[in-house]
Order: C-alpha cells, then sequence, then structure tokens
C-alpha cells in the first residue's frame, strides 16, 4: 500500500469511536458517514472543495437525486467498484430502487476486506466488508492523490 494510502486508511481509523450525529464531522465528538469523509478529506487535502449544504435524514430520496454519487464525480477520481483498494471511497445504495447515500473508506483488502464508516446507532466502525455490503456497493472512487 503506498504512502498517502495508509495515511488515508490511518486518519479514517483514528475517528473510531466517534458517535454518529446527523451532518456532523468533528473526530470524537460526531459525525455521520459523510462527516467522517470531510473530515479525512481535510486532515489529508485541507479545506473542503465545497461547502456542504444542510440535509435531511432522507436527503435526496424524495426526488431520486444522486447527489452524493454526483458530488464524489466532482471531487474524486472514480474506478472500477469491483477491485478497491486501501483508502479509495466506497459509495453505498442501502436500499434497491434507492439512491445512493452512505459512503465508507477501504481500509483493508485480501481475505478479510474491511471499511470504516459512520453507521447510524453505532458511530464510526470498522466492519468486515461483507456480501451483504459488498452487494450494496455501487461506486467506488479515489481521493486525488496526486493531490496529496
Amino acid at each position: 500500500m503506498s504512502v498517502l494510502r495508509q495515511k488515508i486508511v490511518d486518519e479514517a481509523r483514528s475517528w473510531l469511536g466517534t458517535p454518529y450525529v446527523h451532518q456532523a464531522s468533528v473526530k470524537g465528538a460526531g459525525t455521520d458517514c459523510l462527516g467522517l469523509l470531510r473530515g479525512v478529506w481535510r486532515a489529508q487535502l485541507g479545506q473542503e472543495p465545497e461547502v456542504v449544504p444542510t440535509y435531511s435524514m432522507d436527503w435526496s430520496e424524495p426526488q431520486g437525486d444522486e447527489r452524493m454519487w454526483a458530488a464524489a464525480h466532482r471531487h474524486l477520481v472514480e474506478k472500477r467498484p469491483d477491485q478497491p483498494e486501501p483508502g479509495d471511497v466506497l459509495l453505498f445504495r442501502m436500499r434497491q430502487g434507492r439512491v445512493a447515500k452512505h459512503v465508507g473508506i477501504v481500509s483493508e483488502t485480501g481475505d478479510v476486506p474491511r471499511f470504516v464508516h459512520a453507521y447510524s446507532g453505532y458511530g464510526v466502525v470498522e466492519n468486515a466488508l461483507s456480501e451483504p455490503w459488498r452487494r450494496r456497493v455501487v461506486a467506488c472512487f479515489e481521493f486525488p492523490l496526486e493531490d496529496m
């Protein structure tokens, strides 16, 4: 694994145990999945590339608008989702037919792939990228590593 990818994984893991707080992005105090991604971005790349508007728990659902996917396209580099590497960002569709609105950061690959994410009711955790999670992955992105 490259040094830059390791820095991303280490930063994501440093958020473990942070409580889940909708719309927050403060390590140790509270975050949601997007806030975790934003915090890792700030730690590794500096200022966030755009202001995140206020969003509800069901954001994008009524309109069917893939806002998170569109934002990922604007700021991350898309790659094939079937071969993620440590430090990659996974985009999940939590329910079939709904918009993709959950993200996590790959922490390990190989025999037991894992990812770090902020999950309602659990906070920031590191989970196995098990089959139930893998089948929800709809896209994979990498941070713009050349900017790091």
